[in-house]
């Protein structure tokens, strides 16, 4: 159901209180009159702090400054006409008592009243209690077909032509912002090249990332490691493989569903969030990172809020890579105790959300402790797979080593042992192995000359690998994950690694 139909719903069924929470003023209140004309075109009031009551003649000016007197315009309208009251800002006044007490008179009055008050504030803040009487109604993002009608509407005002892929590009680029960035963005690049061109799609991704910054939950994580630059994990990257056009229009001709998301378990330094990363690239769809951490704030609500904002948000940008490290810290045995059932209420959203998601934001997440894990976490239909990331085998450590080597010595590659570097790694992680190729070169460059296998072996022995100082941890994971629950990400799985 869309927005304004809705909308338009609540004002049929004599809603009396609508809380919508939005930064786009202009926008919301422009399909607020629209939905209130197709509903026996209604009056449209709108209030402000500053101003007061707008718009009218008759009360310009009311209430100003007095945000009590602001209620008391609804009660002078006769009862019998139809009116849509925009309280702007309004949730800052919400904690006054003698407000609320007005509120809840209003809302058993306005029952019987063809009248809506409507609360317009950027962010959600209900006081306890008014939460019964109030509605939340979300406002979204500009859809495609807003944005590409706002698009041909600059493209007219200007009188510039461009092609119809181009305008595809632009439309999709645009997609995740709030149409006041989208129109400042596109006239940045007006009045940077004097026409719009495909450069400017670069201009979109910057205001992408300033907006996702800006909301401090997400960040715009640029994706640069590559499929090849895994070592080993074959049969989670045949699994990746197979899935790269599974977003394309062809796969929903197809009738294929979007792909859901990855978990990846294991043990730390194996790989997991590299993948992350690889996968954003070689599908090349944008990389969010959200860090759980910060969806969780002081006050009452803000936490549930933070929580559907980034999911709109990453709805919004999609198709892209929702990227989670470490989601095990983040809901590890939570029981709703001692923050008033808020990590219960952020959790049951979420994994709620993933259930349900029909948009096509896969969400690859990692943990260290699948025990740590609540059971519903796991349960069939929030991830596409479960992977288990295990320590490397030998066959793989030579592949990580050929991968890192590659990079740093890519003209001189062959003077080194893969073979024996391997064989002489048991138990050590992707992680620990490329600080172990540090620590070499670290030895030849004190001694002015380049490091070599010997100085590689030397290194390797000065450092102790967490299969080794964790080694019950470890070996606790790596037991689960040989039970068959999980799909293994290597086809020779490093399980049997010794850890001594």
């Amino acid at each position: 159901m869309s927005f304004n139909d809705e909308f338009e719903l609540l004002l049929r069924a004599r809603y009396p209180l609508i809380y919508i929470p939005t930064r786009e003023e202009e926008r919301l209140e422009a399909a607020i009159a629209h939905s209130a004309k197709q509903q026996g075109n209604r009056g449209v009031y709108i209030w402000d702090f500053v101003d007061g009551y707008q718009g009218n003649p008759t009360d310009a000016g009311f209430g100003r400054r007095n945000p009590l007197q602001a209620l008391e315009l609804v009660e002078k309208i006769p009862a019998t006409v139809p009116a849509v009251f925009i309280l702007r800002d309004y949730h800052r006044f919400l904690d006054d008592v003698a407000i609320a007490r007005k509120l809840r008179n209003l809302a058993r009055l306005l029952k019987a009243q063809p009248k809506n008050i409507v609360i317009v504030s950027p962010q959600i803040a209900i006081p306890d209690d008014l939460s019964e009487v109030l509605t939340v109604l979300e406002f979204p993002l500009p859809n495609l077909t807003e944005i590409r009608v706002e698009l041909e509407r600059l493209l007219a005002a200007t009188g510039q032509s461009i092609d119809a892929k181009m305008v595809d590009e632009l439309v999709r680029s645009c997609q995740g912002l709030s149409m006041d960035r989208i129109r400042r963005v596109l006239a940045k690049g007006i009045a940077t090249h004097g026409t719009l061109q495909a450069e400017d799609v670069e201009l979109i991704l910057e205001e992408k990332r300033q907006t996702i910054r800006q909301t401090q939950i997400l960040d715009f994580y640029p994706a640069t490691e590559r499929i090849s630059d895994i070592g080993g994990l074959d049969n989670l990257k045949d699994w990746l493989l197979r899935r790269g056009g599974a977003f394309s229009e062809r796969a929903r001709q197809y009738g294929l569903p979007h792909p859901r998301g990855l978990l990846l378990v294991g043990i730390q330094g194996t790989g997991k969030s590299l993948t992350a990363k690889a996968i954003a690239h070689h599908w090349h769809l944008p990389l969010l990172r959200l860090d759980v951490g910060r969806l969780f704030a002081g006050l009452v609500g803000e936490s549930e809020a933070r929580t559907r904002q980034m999911i709109q948000l990453a709805e919004a940008l999609a198709p892209c890579i929702l990227w989670i490290d470490e989601i095990d810290k983040a809901f590890a045995g939570f029981d709703g105790r001692g923050d008033s059932g808020t990590t219960s209420r952020v959790f049951g959203t979420f994994i709620t959300w993933l259930a349900e998601k029909n948009s096509p934001v896969f969400v690859v997440a990692t943990a260290n402790n699948i025990q740590a894990l609540p059971p519903e976490m796991l349960r069939r239909g929030r991830f596409d797979e479960i992977f288990f990331v295990g320590l490397p085998n030998q066959e793989e450590r030579r592949a990580i080593f050929g991968v890192h080597l590659s990079r740093l010595r890519p003209h001189n590659l062959q003077i080194y042992d893969l073979d024996r570097l391997a064989y002489e790694t048991p138990d050590f992680s992707g992680a620990e192995i490329e600080q172990i190729l540090i620590e070499a070169m670290h030895l030849g460059f004190s001694q002015n000359r380049d490091f070599t296998t010997q100085d590689i072996l030397e290194a390797a022995s000065q450092i102790i690998p967490l299969a080794r100082t964790a080694q019950e941890q470890i070996q606790l994971l790596q037991e689960w994950a040989a039970t068959g629950k999980v799909r293994l990400a290597s086809r020779q799985t490093g399980l049997g690694s010794r850890i001594s």
